[in-house]
C-alpha cells in the first residue's frame, strides 16, 4: 500500500516517529477499532482515532444528543441537539478526516448482539457510564479474545486499565462483580468536570494506537488513576485473578448475561 500525496502530509507528524514511522501509520489505516458509547469518553477518544487514521471505526450508542451532555461530549454541537449521537459522532469524525471509513451502531448493547458487533474488530474502547454496560463488554472481549481498554469517571477522578488475552487480568479480576443497585452515585448526583472526559478519553484513545501500532507499554496489568483535584497520576500493578469467572483457565461464567441498568447512567 503506496501512500498519497495528501496522506503523506496529514500523517507525517506520525511518520517521523521512530516507533510509528511508515509500518505503524499503514497498521493504523487497515485497523478497526470498536468504540461503545459516543459520550464523554467516547467522543475524544472517536476524534483522536479519526485523526490518526484508524481505517475503521465502529461507534454504538443508542441515546439522542441532549444539552447536557454538550459540557463533556465534545464531539457533539448545539446543532446536533436531537440528533442521533452515532451520526453526530460520525459526521464530525469525517470532518476531521474523510480518509476513514465509519460504522455506525444506533442500539444498545446487549448480550445478544455485542458478540456479533464485536467480530470484526481488532480493539474495543469501553466508552459505556454504567457497571452493566462495562461487566458485558468485558465479558463478551475476554470469550472473542478481543484487547479492550476500560475507562471511568466521576467528579475530579479517572482510571483506566487495558487488557489483551494472554497478558493480564480482566477487569473483573480487579472488580469482581457488579456493584448492587444505587451502591453507586448516578451522574446527576455526582457530577464529573468535563475536561475529565477529554483527559481519560484521549488516553483510551491512545491505549489503542500504541496496541495497534506496537509502541510502547499499555496498560496490561495496571489501573491507571488520575486525580485532577492534586494533578496526581497514580498507577497500581494488579495480577489475574487465578479464579476470576471470566478470564482464568476454568470459567464459570461461559455465556453471556445482562445485568440490570440504572435508572440514571452512572459516570464511573
Amino acid at each position: 500500500m503506496a501512500f498519497t500525496n495528501e496522506q503523506l502530509e496529514r500523517y507525517s507528524r506520525h511518520i517521523l516517529l521512530k516507533e510509528v514511522g511508515v509500518r505503524g501509520q499503514k497498521k493504523l489505516l487497515g485497523a478497526k477499532v470498536l468504540i461503545i458509547g459516543a459520550g464523554g469518553l467516547g467522543a475524544p477518544a472517536a476524534m483522536y482515532l479519526a485523526a490518526a487514521g484508524v481505517g475503521t471505526v465502529g461507534i454504538a450508542d443508542a441515546d439522542d444528543v441532549d444539552l447536557s451532555n454538550l459540557q463533556r461530549q465534545v464531539i457533539h454541537t448545539v446543532n446536533d441537539i436531537g440528533k442521533p449521537k452515532v451520526e453526530s459522532a460520525r459526521e464530525t469524525m469525517l470532518a476531521i478526516n474523510p480518509d476513514i471509513t465509519v460504522r455506525t451502531y444506533r442500539e444498545f448493547i446487549y448480550s445478544d448482539n455485542i458478540a456479533d458487533i464485536l467480530t470484526d474488530y481488532d480493539f474495543v474502547l469501553d466508552g459505556t457510564d454504567n457497571f452493566p454496560a462495562k461487566f458485558l463488554i468485558n465479558d463478551a472481549c475476554v470469550m472473542a479474545g478481543k484487547p479492550f481498554t476500560h475507562a471511568g469517571i466521576i467528579r475530579f477522578q479517572g482510571q483506566l486499565m487495558t487488557y489483551v488475552p494472554g497478558q493480564g487480568p480482566c477487569y473483573r479480576c480487579v472488580f469482581r462483580d457488579p456493584p448492587p443497585k444505587d451502591a453507586v452515585p448516578t451522574c446527576r448526583q455526582a457530577g464529573v468536570i468535563g475536561a475529565m472526559a477529554g483527559v481519560i478519553g484521549c488516553l483510551q484513545a491512545l491505549e489503542a494506537v500504541k496496541y495497534i501500532t506496537g509502541a510502547g507499554e499499555l496498560l496490561t496489568g495496571k489501573l491507571l488513576m488520575y486525580d485532577a483535584l492534586r494533578n496526581a497520576f497514580h498507577t497500581v500493578n494488579i495480577k489475574q485473578d487465578k479464579e476470576c469467572a471470566v478470564c482464568s483457565d476454568h470459567p464459570t461464567i461461559t455465556r453471556l448475561v445482562d445485568y440490570d441498568r440504572p435508572d440514571c447512567d452512572l459516570e464511573l
